[in-house]
């Protein structure tokens, strides 16, 4: 019985000081679509963020994610940072999931073909980041 118990107690001690696996960021559900505005194209890209890290204080969850959208055009090139944003969210549950969107006009000097909407997202307490991407086509009549 005392064999028994020491290796019960031993058991529990091993499982008790496992580390927990590092959070992870991560995005999903990305779309991206333009809406014609007849001179121009509206953009609305969303995106969901899932696997930060949160803080609790009095009851209250809450985290913080960054991100910045970056566009590829129809000939390869790369518009850096075109929109760059900072989510706050706080609510008196833990957070499941943020969604992040955004919207942006695209003028007549832009040119018809396949678009790639980029989301550069960071959690801005643990540091990590993830990428996420959506396209959308643009067509001049």
């Amino acid at each position: 019985m005392k064999q028994f118990i020491i290796l019960f107690l031993t058991a529990v001690i091993f499982y008790s000081c496992e580390k927990e696996e590092p959070k992870k960021i991560e995005t999903f559900s990305t779309e991206a679509f333009a809406f014609d505005l007849g001179d121009s194209w509206e953009v609305n890209a969303t995106t969901r963020v899932k696997g930060f890290s949160q803080t609790e204080a009095e009851n209250n969850f809450s985290a913080t994610i960054a991100y910045d959208i970056d566009l590829v055009t129809p000939a390869g090139d790369t518009i850096k940072a075109l929109i760059s944003k900072v989510e706050d969210k706080t609510d008196n549950e833990r957070i499941i999931d943020i969604p992040l969107e955004v919207q942006f006009e695209l003028d007549s000097t832009y040119a018809a073909g396949e678009y790639t909407i980029i989301f550069n997202v960071k959690d801005v307490l643990l540091g990590s980041n993830t990428i996420s991407t959506a396209s959308f086509g643009i067509v001049n009549e």
